[in-house]
């Protein structure tokens, strides 16, 4: 009989888990009531049952989940805008395109475009990352970077619309140069001060893969330049163009295939040096919101950034007449900051964390990214567009990608970092700032298409 009695309670009890408990009783707390497990209690599952199928309850499981929805977007909302203190310069970008309808002062408006667009950017790394989570680690690093890079690339179309190819090509060259010189150098500086009695470690190979991407880079756009200036084209003007496109499709067929390195044939490459003793570790971080949440957070300040990017790239011209600064300083430096606020963020962020192997991917990827398809991507839309872009970045701006190259390479090719080395990248991009300052761009007035 006692046996025949506790097949019984299970049987109430599993009708009970499946029906679904809406006081969240778990299965110990039912056996636990007797109550609940009597003849009385089973005749009401009974009738329960009845309702179910009769449609009753299905009401009220609609408000619950309707109420649950709305519980979780204002969670979501919560968590993304409200959470951190950047995201009190987002109303900037409304106030941006306030001060453009009504006074038209393109010094403002650019400035307040810079200042909106800044914490969209920021928040754009944020959500990538809370999607990395579910992604995995070398997936999540490539959304990372991609997304990243999605302000500098938003920007970079917008300006091809509107015909200021130097514009795209100089801001495009900024944001290698502030990766690979800021924000690097701002991560080897905090992880070195934080961790001041140790050299921290990174995956040496996956670097060394990443700066031979570099140096293809810089010979797809040496050779452009050094044709033009050495007055050796076949078809002045052409040839070079023409090279150029040529150029751009190989290196898109190189990045895919770095991808395909990356991701499947030698994914063992890009481990962490230090995987063991992070996979030990208790402060294990958790996502804060879902994966489609994040998805559906990344879309919204995708569109958002686009928006603002119109105002922001319309008026680089007059801000520069405003404030007296060159359109290649504007371009090369101050763009570039406000794109890489993502990267910059997060590779300090990690770099602090002992976590140097992403802060690498963080900064060098993007700068990868950007160079092996970013420029030639835009190089393939400008040539959809009819628009003459190519990748002559002129020998001023070619010679300083290729020193900056040559001096990370020979940063990273020990495998190790500390402060001195992220001080010493610091300086040396004040060096570049100042020098894009006093620097007279002789392709200016060819910024503009000609009219007809």
């Amino acid at each position: 009989m006692a046996n025949t009695s506790d097949m019984s309670q299970r049987i109430v009890v599993n009708s009970h888990l499946e029906l679904g408990s809406p006081d969240g009783i778990s299965e110990h707390e039912l056996f636990e009531d007797e109550s609940l497990v009597s003849p009385m209690a089973f005749a009401k599952k009974a009738h329960g049952l009845d309702s179910v199928q009769n449609g009753s309850f299905s009401g009220v499981q609609q408000g619950w989940n309707t109420k649950s929805i709305r519980s979780r977007m204002f969670r979501s909302v919560k968590i993304v805008v409200f959470s951190a203190k950047i995201n009190l310069l987002m109303p900037f970008g409304p106030i941006a395109i306030l001060v453009h309808n009504l006074s038209g002062h393109h010094g403002w408006v650019f400035f307040l475009s810079l200042l909106g667009i800044t914490p969209l950017a920021e928040r754009l790394g944020y959500a990538t990352e809370q999607l990395a989570f579910f992604t995995g680690a070398t997936v999540g690093g490539l959304l990372n970077a991609t997304f990243g890079n999605a302000t500098e690339l938003i920007i970079s179309i917008y300006a091809l619309k509107h015909g200021m190819i130097r514009v795209v090509q100089q801001s495009l060259l900024g944001s290698i140069l502030s990766n690979m010189l800021l924000v690097l150098g701002c991560a080897f500086f905090s992880g070195g001060i934080i961790y001041y009695k140790k050299e921290q470690v990174f995956n040496k190979a996956a670097a060394v893969v990443n700066s031979g991407l570099l140096l293809m880079a810089v010979m797809g756009l040496l050779f452009p330049a050094v044709l033009h200036y050495t007055h050796t084209e076949v078809h002045f003007g052409k040839s070079e163009l023409a090279l150029s496109r040529f150029t751009s499709c190989i290196m898109l067929v190189a990045y895919a295939s770095y991808l395909v390195f990356q991701l499947k044939s030698h994914k063992d490459l890009y481990d962490p040096v230090n995987e063991g003793i992070e996979e030990g570790s208790d402060d294990e971080e958790i996502p804060e919101i879902s994966q489609w949440e994040a998805i559906i957070w990344l879309a919204i300040l995708t569109a958002w950034i686009s928006f603002l990017s119109e105002y922001l790239v319309g008026a680089i011209e007059g801000a520069s007449v405003a404030w007296k600064m060159p359109v290649a300083f504007i371009s090369v430096i101050l763009l570039p900051i406000v794109g890489n606020a993502a990267e910059h963020a997060s590779a300090i962020m990690f770099a602090m964390k002992d976590k140097l192997d992403i802060s690498l991917g963080v900064a060098i990827g993007s700068s990868t990214q950007i160079s092996m398809f970013g420029i030639p991507f835009c190089v393939v839309v400008g040539w959809i567009m009819g628009l003459p872009m190519d990748l002559n970045f002129q020998l001023f701006e070619t010679a300083t990608l290729f020193i900056t190259v040559l001096v990370v390479a020979f940063m990273l090719q020990e495998g190790t970092s500390n402060y001195f080395k992220g001080l010493m990248l610091i300086l040396c991009y004040l060096i570049v700032a100042a020098s894009f300052f006093v620097h007279v761009d002789p392709s200016a007035v060819e910024d503009k298409p000609h009219q007809p």
